[in-house]
């Protein structure tokens, strides 16, 4: 899966191999400043101006890297992660949620069938439906997490329980 993982946009012209690599070169440093700055951030105790620094390094690298990566990219997917992160901190429910849309087709791909990650990313996309009130959706997404969850955890795990729980109560 490593060409999914590292897919590259297809234009009439494509990048070069020199662009390319170059680009996997900023992707690499850009998270790598991204996990520096939201380490001091969190220790500083972090304010909204330094959350919407770190949102604004996200939108800045995903714009960037987009014009040479396919949002299946998996550095695209980690920036988009990061700033779907950024949000539900912010509590920013529809900037979270735009950015877990694009995150979970390509997480479904890349990560087995029964994946925990999908399964999270399953989860608070099924939250954030709930919180927005698209119960539809919200319903659709966290059965497709219980779903996978069950085989990942066994039908009787407290978590799944909680989830069900949940649906209920809405």
């Amino acid at each position: 899966q490593d060409k999914e993982k590292l897919e590259i946009c297809k234009l009439n012209d494509p990048p070069s191999a020199e662009t390319v690599k170059d680009m996997i070169k900023y992707a690499r440093n850009v998270i790598e400043e991204f996990r520096r700055a939201k380490h001091y951030k969190y220790i500083l105790c972090l304010t909204l101006t330094s959350l919407v620094e770190l949102l604004e390094i996200c939108e800045l690298s995903l714009d960037k890297m987009g014009a040479v990566f396919e949002d299946s990219n998996v550095y695209m997917l980690h920036m988009m992660y990061q700033a779907m992160g950024v949000c539900l901190y912010v509590q920013d429910w529809e900037g979270a949620l735009c950015y877990g849309q694009k995150i979970i087709r390509p997480y479904s791909k890349h990560y087995p069938s029964y994946s925990l990650n999908v399964a999270s990313m399953w989860l608070k996309l099924g939250r954030l439906y709930m919180a927005l009130k698209n119960r539809t959706a919200g319903v659709k997404a966290l059965k497709r997490a219980i779903a996978i969850m069950e085989v990942a955890h066994g039908k009787d795990h407290p978590y799944i329980s909680e989830i069900k729980k949940e649906l209920e109560d809405h």
